[in-house]
């Protein structure tokens, strides 16, 4: 079904995209945590090919993509050698990165929801898949760096809730037999549109309710 959407070079190029932008912002977290070039390297592979990776592992897609094409792996440590000798120039461009990311994000939500289908998974499933392999990489990049993720943090501007909403759309046009390239482009586009509004607004998924505390993190009780 994914070919039949996307031909299989315009499909490839803009996976290629994404892993580059994803990558992007994986190796300047890595230099933010003033880590060396081998932590700038692997922060930039996790963060590109993670949620690729856990979605291809989980429908039986192996060997995953990432280690079939070498353009897939290559690509994440062009982005690490870009940010290692630029990053002060990359950081001035953080609003670029952002887009690149927020269009990252739709593009991978949307692919991945379809990849899933396409090997049997149900809607629910497809969606949720989706969505890991949007987010996936982030996920993993926050853990190495010892971060909260910031999926999980209600002090950053929604992320997973694009992913959502795109992957949404996609089985919904999956169930009413209406998925093409056009739709699916309207899926991609809202996640991204959803996204660049949640970073100019800084709109935030709302906390416990009734929940008083204005701190953002929690001290562990004394033991």
């Amino acid at each position: 079904m994914l070919n039949d959407i996307f031909t299989p070079s315009v499909q490839h190029a803009l996976d290629i995209v994404g892993i580059f932008v994803f990558a992007i912002s994986g190796a300047l977290l890595a230099v933010r945590k003033n880590f060396d070039v081998f932590g700038i390297a692997v922060l930039a592979e996790v963060t590109a090919l993670g949620g690729g990776l856990f979605r291809d592992v989980i429908i039986g897609a192996v060997p995953p993509a990432a280690f079939t094409d070498l353009g897939y792996f290559t690509t994440p440590l062009l982005a690490a050698v870009l940010v290692f000798f630029l990053h002060p120039h990359v950081e001035r461009i953080q609003v670029a990165v952002n887009v690149f990311d927020a269009a990252g994000l739709g593009l991978f939500c949307v692919a991945g929801t379809v990849k899933a289908y396409d090997y049997g998974l149900g809607l629910t499933s497809s969606a949720t898949l989706g969505l890991a392999t949007a987010v996936g990489g982030g996920v993993l990049r926050d853990v190495l760096a010892n971060e909260v993720p910031s999926l999980l943090r209600w002090d950053r501007d929604l992320y997973a809730v694009p992913a959502i909403v795109g992957s949404v759309m996609v089985v919904l046009c999956i169930r009413f037999d209406a998925l093409n390239a056009y739709t699916s482009g309207v899926a991609v586009v809202t996640a991204f549109v959803l996204r660049l509004l949640a970073l100019r607004f800084h709109w935030r998924a709302p906390r416990a309710f009734n929940r008083r505390s204005s701190r953002t993190e929690e001290t562990p009780a004394a033991l």
